[in-house]
């Protein structure tokens, strides 16, 4: 079958993340890895108050986590996040091939092309040289007006 990349967000119980970081957030790759995935970028991505409790959790740490896997081990993964205890809720989602790279770039810190003043500065001279040549027009209308009386 074909392989995909998705994108799993997981909302991790904050005290045992906070005791063990990297066993928590192992399990998760751990988890991938066994069904035949490829992590391609795993990392914490907040900590913070739900916005309600889950399982009279009142904090999660949300871990990010972008990864490989053929589409038939989907249904094997979830029941694996069903069962653990260290996650309160997750998420899978299927990514679009032609986003992929920029997501993972993103994901792990890197600027994205494009990103600052440089693209601000060319959209602007293109927009100043547009009204440059819409006044140009504007007048030579205007004086085949005049000519015209």
């Amino acid at each position: 079958m074909a392989a995909y990349v998705y994108e799993g967000m997981f909302i991790l119980d904050s005290n045992r993340y906070g005791k063990d970081p990297s066993g928590v957030s192992g399990k998760i790759n751990a988890l991938v890895e066994k069904l035949g995935g490829e992590i391609l970028v795993s990392r914490m991505w907040a900590e913070q108050r739900l916005a309600y409790p889950i399982d009279g959790h009142r904090r999660g740490t949300y871990w990010l986590t972008y990864f490989r896997m053929d589409s038939t081990k989907m249904e094997e993964l979830n029941y694996a996040c069903n069962i653990s205890d260290d996650m309160l809720r997750y998420l899978f989602i299927k990514q679009d091939p032609r986003l992929v790279d920029m997501l993972i770039a993103h994901a792990e810190g890197h600027e994205l092309a494009g990103d600052g003043d440089g693209e601000a500065a060319e959209t602007s001279s293109d927009d100043s040289a547009d009204d440059e040549k819409e006044s140009s027009d504007t007048e030579t209308a205007e004086e085949t007006v005049e000519a015209a009386d």
